[in-house]
């Protein structure tokens, strides 16, 4: 049996490395160490996210795709697959669909590129037959001006920007590795983590902490699930309606219009923009339909698609939709954009069931 004073609360539980001691007094130099030890970690911690926030911002990235991808899980377990053929099956999914996409997008610029090489001296030619262009040549001294700036340092800056473009590359190949590994290994351990999560909540709040967390999990989970819907919609009309009008390369067109459907807001009309150009390019009418489909088509998702799909999964008030998405581009740049609309539902989800209640209580 321990002996303790009067005013000291007795040290209970043993466990293999020892029985834990007697809490150290107060006093000023303990408190006073204690602050300056709570600054210096603070400071610390600042440091590391400061550092580590490229790698933060693409767990992030991970952990929503996951819990995005999570109801996908689910359901193939609900039809016999185990657990590790599920996720295998998402994850195969997932790369299925981003070659796809590179495939789509690839081949065009290759193929335009090579060709603009390929035309590039008939271009240089024509230009030098040109009397207006050996005019202005001759006026202006240009021949002299790009001699001069061609010198050593200019091509070392022209080099280190090709060396620059291809570090951009492989960087963006890298992080796009980084997070579909990340997703698949949040897939994998999706419960673990979450009853990890809830593990840390005090024994007495659990429950509903469980209840209310797990509610903004199917959220953020329908969410993913409803806005793939739209963006895979208008991706599919662009893919029929750019066959119809002989838009060229209309499958990478399809892609690109799907993948900035995603981003709330403005990605439906920045896809818009993206193919009337490329049918103004091709042909006057046919940049002039591409503007009237996607004017009609827009108007078609954004009263009748978007809030039919969304109306079951999230209900988010526009307003805060708006200023969220402003909010997370600031932020997050197109990250931000994707994950301010389930961040404001799980806030609105917190207000209502945690933080009013509270306030009407006191």
């Amino acid at each position: 049996m321990t002996v303790t004073g009067a005013d000291e609360p007795p040290v209970t539980g043993s466990s293999r490395f020892g029985t834990p001691g007697r809490p150290l007094r107060r006093n000023s130099f303990l408190v006073g160490f204690t602050g300056a030890a709570g600054v210096l970690l603070a400071y610390a911690l600042y440091l590391g996210v400061r550092n580590a926030a490229g790698i933060l911002v693409l767990v992030v990235i991970a952990l929503f795709l996951a819990v995005g991808l999570h109801p996908a899980v689910l359901r193939l377990r609900s039809w016999g697959l185990p657990h590790g053929a599920a996720v295998a099956a998402v994850a195969l999914t997932v790369v299925l669909l981003l070659c796809g996409g590179a495939f789509a997008l690839v081949p065009p610029v290759v193929t335009q590129t090579g060709q603009f090489i390929d035309q590039l001296p008939s271009y240089l030619d024509e230009l030098r037959r040109n009397q207006t262009v050996n005019d202005l040549v001759e006026r202006y001294d240009l021949m002299e001006r790009v001699q001069s700036i061609a010198n050593a340092d200019t091509v070392g800056q022209a080099l280190g920007g090709v060396l620059g473009g291809a570090q951009l590359v492989f960087g963006t190949v890298f992080r796009a590795l980084t997070v579909l590994v990340l997703t698949i290994y949040f897939l994998a351990y999706f419960n673990r983590l979450r009853n990890l999560g809830y593990s840390l909540v005090p024994r007495s709040r659990r429950e509903r902490v469980q209840l209310i967390g797990d509610e903004i999990l199917t959220k953020v989970g329908a969410y993913m699930v409803g806005a793939l819907s739209i963006a895979v919609l208008a991706g599919v009309s662009t893919f029929v309606f750019a066959l119809i009008v002989g838009l060229p390369y209309p499958f990478a067109l399809a892609v690109v219009v799907a993948v900035t459907d995603l981003i709330p807001q403005i990605g439906a009309t920045l896809g818009a923009v993206i193919v009337s150009l490329v049918g103004f390019a091709t042909d006057l009418p046919v940049g002039i339909a591409c503007a009237v489909f996607f004017l009609i088509y827009q108007q078609v998702e954004n009263y009748l698609i978007y809030p039919k799909i969304m109306r079951r999964s999230v209900s988010v008030n526009e307003v805060a939709a708006l200023v969220a998405a402003l909010l997370g581009v600031s932020l997050l740049g197109v990250v931000g954009a994707l994950i301010a609309i389930p961040a404001v539902a799980a806030l609105q989800l917190i207000l209502r069931e945690v933080v009013l209640p509270r306030q009407d209580s006191r």
